[in-house]
């Protein structure tokens, strides 16, 4: 990925040629993916992301924190002042560690808490590991994913791969919820990945698509049965992101394409997803609840 210019990551780019189409350089990477496998490096904001204390002294639990979305969302917070535990899958430890390490080199904590959120246990021990490490949750970002494509439609998905992916994408955000709440203090957030997959499914990805689907309702009634509790519950749904899960996931001869279905016509790199997550975690969002952000590039949620 080319070194972006030096300043403000908000600058007034082209947003249709601020990033180059990463897939036509790439090659398919074996599941679950690891960034180093990548040809064509995404960017989580390395150079680009500047912190201004808007999450000073907070403490977040981010799921899948590893690689894609959620190292960059890591990133963020700590250079916005946070202390981070992440979660991640043990085969995916090199990513994690270096999610630990940009997240040590932005002056906050970093805990790292490897498990499988397919089992309730895994996802009771990583909070449990944050409550020990920070005494309490402020922020709760269930981000950790699990999709395959099924070019042949439903009859390509197996019960083993159904169980997988609902575990992973809506078990475990129920899990992960139902043993963190106790442990937020008002003033906190919950903030969901969600999907443009949520509205605009695509036929080879109906398992995923469904429970992206489940996310959003699921984040809709739980930001009602906490608002009283002073808890905001609400979701970032990204269209197509360049992460590791890409290349695994999906055949070579796609990647050249893709993103290119949207009105900006490239995928998003994970830096540009961040800020979305920054402000859901922010009191500047102090007002929303029960929200959906749409990060699609241009394809509508409705």
């Amino acid at each position: 990925m080319p070194e972006k210019a030096s300043g403000d990551q908000f600058s007034a780019e082209d947003p249709t040629t601020r990033y180059p189409s990463p897939g036509s350089g790439e090659k398919e990477v074996e599941h679950p993916g690891l960034t180093d496998d990548m040809d064509v490096r995404p960017d989580h904001g390395e150079k680009t992301y500047r912190g201004s204390g808007r999450l000073e002294g907070r403490k977040a639990v981010i799921t899948g924190g590893d690689s894609g979305i959620g190292r960059a969302v890591a990133l963020a917070f700590a250079r916005e002042g946070a202390d981070v535990l992440i979660s991640y899958l043990p085969d995916e430890e090199k990513d994690g560690q270096e999610t630990v390490r940009l997240v040590e080199e932005a002056g906050r904590t970093a805990v790292a808490v490897p498990g499988d959120l397919v089992e309730e246990a895994d996802c009771r021990a990583v909070v449990q590991r944050a409550v020990d490490a920070f005494g309490r949750i402020d922020v709760l970002v269930s981000n950790a994913a699990h999709q395959m494509a099924a070019p042949g439609g439903i009859e390509d998905i197996s019960t083993a791969q159904l169980d997988r992916v609902f575990k992973t994408n809506l078990y475990a955000l129920f899990w992960l919820c139902q043993a963190a709440i106790p442990h937020i203090p008002p003033g906190g957030s919950i903030i969901t990945s969600s999907s443009v997959q949520a509205f605009n499914p695509s036929p080879h990805l109906l398992d995923y698509a469904t429970t992206k689907g489940g996310i959003v309702t699921f984040t809709k009634g739980l930001a009602a049965q906490l608002a009283e509790k002073g808890i905001r519950v609400n979701s970032v749904a990204p269209g197509p992101v360049w992460t590791p899960l890409i290349p695994a996931t999906i055949p070579g001869e796609q990647l050249g394409d893709f993103g290119a279905q949207t009105p900006l016509g490239r995928a998003a790199q994970p830096a540009e997803l961040a800020p979305f997550y920054v402000f859901l975690a922010s009191g500047e969002s102090g007002y929303m609840t029960a929200q959906v952000l749409g990060a699609t590039g241009g394809t509508p949620i409705t």
